[in-house]
């Protein structure tokens, strides 16, 4: 039985990609139910038969959503605007990252000092009582 692969070569990288994560997604589900089974008292065919299947089903499935027209249309498009894509440089990159873990911190710190001036009023007005004092009555 040949398989018909819907725009053969068309999105190759993109619809492997995907074939790959669904036949690891079929063996994560094929053990899962492998690990239900093998602690019964059930027949070896069973316990090996019926996890095969469902990584095979599991498979199967994969393989036929990805080589529907919609799905495999979408992929190709998918694959197509991602060679468009205008990369950042490593440069850009560590600059990028430089600023955004600063601003990360500097939030940090002024958060703090906001929740630190709160935690103080509070405590002044008596409605909070954080810094010694009753000790949590």
């Amino acid at each position: 039985m040949a398989v018909n692969i819907y725009k053969r070569g068309q999105g190759k990288y993109t619809r492997s990609l995907t074939v790959a994560g669904g036949v690891a997604l079929a063996f994560v589900v094929g053990r899962y139910v492998w690990t239900q089974l093998s602690g019964t008292d059930l027949s070896r065919y069973v316990v090996f038969g019926v996890p095969l299947a469902v990584f095979a089903g599991v498979s199967a499935l994969v393989l036929w959503i990805v080589n529907r027209p919609s799905s495999a249309d979408f992929m190709i498009a998918t694959e197509g605007e991602m060679k468009k894509v205008s990369w950042s440089s490593r440069r850009e990159l560590i600059g990028g990252t430089k600023v955004v873990i600063t601003t990360t911190l500097i939030m940090a710190v002024l958060l703090w000092a906001v929740d630190l001036a709160f935690g103080f009023f509070f405590n002044y007005i008596n409605v909070l009582q954080i810094f010694g004092g009753a000790g949590g009555r």
